[in-house]
């Protein structure tokens, strides 16, 4: 290596740093994403085997099933805040996932949450931390 080029090289690596720490990242929730586990955040309970669940977020839209019944809402994204209104659903009853749909719809309907992902899981928390969603990408 050119003695010339050493300082050009510390001056990228030092611009790549900077650039790295002011960044920001952003959670993506776009996309599709099967229910994993929820509850209580120190002992989230399994998403019932063998039921298929999605829940799909899209410019501030969301809207899936947990279970047997379909249900939607907006929400709004700031940082690592979701804002989550008032949510729409059917009202069927299944036996099979009742309690999951009404835990999971409980923890989401008109909450403030943190949003974190890491690889693809996302967990939704509730502000005080005690309920979580974990959500794993389609």
């Amino acid at each position: 290596m050119k003695l010339a080029t050493l300082p050009a090289l510390i001056m990228l690596t030092l611009a790549m740093v900077i650039f790295n720490a002011c960044s920001t990242t952003n959670t993506s929730l776009t996309g599709e994403w099967k229910l994993v586990s929820y509850g209580d955040s120190a002992a989230p309970t399994p998403a019932v085997p063998g039921v298929e669940t999605s829940i799909s977020f899209e410019d501030g839209q969301f809207g899936g099933t947990v279970g047997c019944n379909t249900f939607g809402g907006d929400y709004k994204l700031n940082g690592d805040q979701m804002s989550i209104g008032s949510i729409i659903s059917t009202m069927m009853f299944c036996d099979q996932t009742s309690a999951q749909e009404s835990a999971v719809l409980a923890i989401l309907s008109d909450k403030t949450m943190t949003v974190t992902q890491s690889g693809n899981l996302l967990t939704l928390s509730s502000a005080d931390g005690k309920s979580i969603v974990i959500l794993e990408k389609k």
